[in-house]
């Protein structure tokens, strides 16, 4: 308990004494404060309050005003790349956005939901003029992301990601053409039952397989399926567009890849192939811009790791905070 001296002004009236270690209505002095939001930078809000016998909400406080001071007003820089990219926030197809600086890996930004009119306040924020400065931003094939660049960034190229549209060939072809191989072999048990069991080592690259069983299963399988044989060798062509550093040959390789796609008569890689044509400009733009989601993913699976550590997060404008400070970026 500490005293505070009460005084009447004769211009202001009474006044309370006031003590520069202690901000006003405040319920703990500064330097525990301080101490207490240093200590929740690498320690959960739990053992935080554990420690210095305070209670959960009054830690979660602490922490989230000095995230605040530390973060807010963010600085928007000189950025000029750009990466997208959602993670779920809740089970049920909640998402939220986040979006980073390709160059210092900072995270600039982090929004609940992955709509246009949800993306939209980061461009807002960001300013026309900076805006017009981006010169290429990565992103998966979500179409709300893309418009939103289109819209506010006119100089910008859209450049898709590699992991993004091969995993999408991954469900969208691969996982298809399996299931309706297990159903064209139904009555041959032996089959189905080699054909239901491959779908990772299918949809995984063959240098990952866990042994040499396995690879020698797999073989069997492309062997004997020419079906699935066919969507294998589609996925492994298809990601070597990437490698290409020439527009020209990446193109070719491209028209090769989608001749092959539509003499192939699998309906699944025919229809991929037909929606990919229409981004075909965005995968090629990786030739000028190294862009890539595979840092985003990386936050993603930060993000998970601070979300297992506070057992979820209820506040989700403190969750947002905690995001942005554990990816400060680049010096």
């Amino acid at each position: 308990m500490v005293s505070r001296a009460r005084v009447a002004c004769p211009n202001c009236g009474p006044k309370l004494e006031a003590l520069d270690w202690l901000e006003p209505l405040a319920r703990v002095t500064k330097r525990l404060a301080e101490s207490v939001a240093r200590m929740c930078k690498v320690m959960p809000i739990k053992h935080v309050a554990e420690h210095y016998n305070l209670h959960w909400s009054t830690v979660k406080e602490i922490d989230k005003a000095y995230l605040k001071q530390e973060l807010e007003p963010a600085k928007r820089g000189n950025v000029r790349l750009l990466l997208m990219d959602e993670f779920a926030i809740h089970k049920g197809h909640r998402y939220a956005t986040v979006i980073m600086d390709a160059a210092t890996k900072r995270v600039l930004w982090v929004g609940k939901g992955h709509r246009r009119e949800d993306v939209r306040p980061f461009f807002e924020w960001l300013g026309k003029r900076r805006c017009n400065r981006i010169q290429a931003a990565g992103m998966d094939m979500w179409p709300a992301f893309e418009a939103e660049v289109r819209m506010h960034c006119p100089n910008a190229e859209i450049v898709f990601d590699q992991f993004h549209i091969v995993a999408n060939f991954g469900k969208d072809v691969i996982d298809k053409v399996r299931t309706s191989e297990v159903y064209r072999v139904k009555d041959d048990k032996a089959a189905r039952e080699l054909i239901k069991g491959s779908k990772w080592n299918l949809l995984g690259n063959w240098v990952n397989l866990p042994d040499r069983k396995t690879k020698i299963q797999l073989n069997e399988l492309l062997e004997s399926n020419q079906a699935l044989m066919t969507v294998y060798v589609m996925k492994d062509a298809l990601k070597a567009l990437w490698g290409y550093t020439r527009e020209g040959w990446a193109r070719k390789a491209w028209e090769t890849w989608l001749e092959m796609a539509q003499s192939s008569g699998l309906k699944p890689l025919q229809r991929f192939a037909k929606n990919l044509c229409k981004r075909i400009d965005g995968i090629l733009a990786h030739c000028r811009w190294k862009l890539n989601t595979s840092v985003v993913e990386g936050v993603n699976n930060k993000i998970k790791v601070i979300k297992r550590t506070a057992y979820g997060y209820r506040d989700e404008e403190y969750f947002f905070l905690k995001i942005r400070a554990a990816f400060p970026g680049n010096p």
